[in-house]
């Protein structure tokens, strides 16, 4: 009997630290914001898209800069980012081919339901 029950408790010992180890992952990749910050730039397409799960996604491209290598060649930065915020996306929808400015959350791992990137708008700063 007093094997059954160190065995019992060995398991649930062991059943316990991987329930919170696992709860702890999911909590840090999914939930736990890693970076925020800001990014400006012109709204390159802006739209709402999925079969199950329908997100806002969008592009953002940011200005140019001359390149190391070839310094006659002006060189863009693509933004990609996700919306879930409904009143933040219809502004958006409204910005295509405006300058604007973002601030954003960056999480480790997307959801479904979140979008298709790990950055997340969560304001407009401003539109020009």
């Amino acid at each position: 009997m007093a094997l059954l029950s160190r065995k019992a408790k060995i398991i649930t010992i062991l059943s316990s630290v991987i329930v919170i180890g696992l709860a702890l992952f999911v909590y840090f990749h999914f939930f736990f914001v890693y970076s925020t910050g800001v990014n400006a730039g012109e709204i390159n397409y802006f739209q709402q898209e999925g079969i199950l799960f329908k997100t806002y996604e969008g592009k953002m491209i940011q200005s140019g800069f001359k390149s190391t290598v070839n310094v006659s060649k002006l060189q863009s930065n693509e933004f990609k980012f996700s919306v879930t915020d409904k009143a933040i996306a219809d502004t958006l929808m409204r910005c295509s081919g405006k300058n604007v400015e973002l601030r954003w959350k960056r999480y480790m791992g997307t959801l479904p339901w979140r979008g298709n990137s790990q950055y997340v708008v969560d304001e407009v700063l401003s539109i020009e």
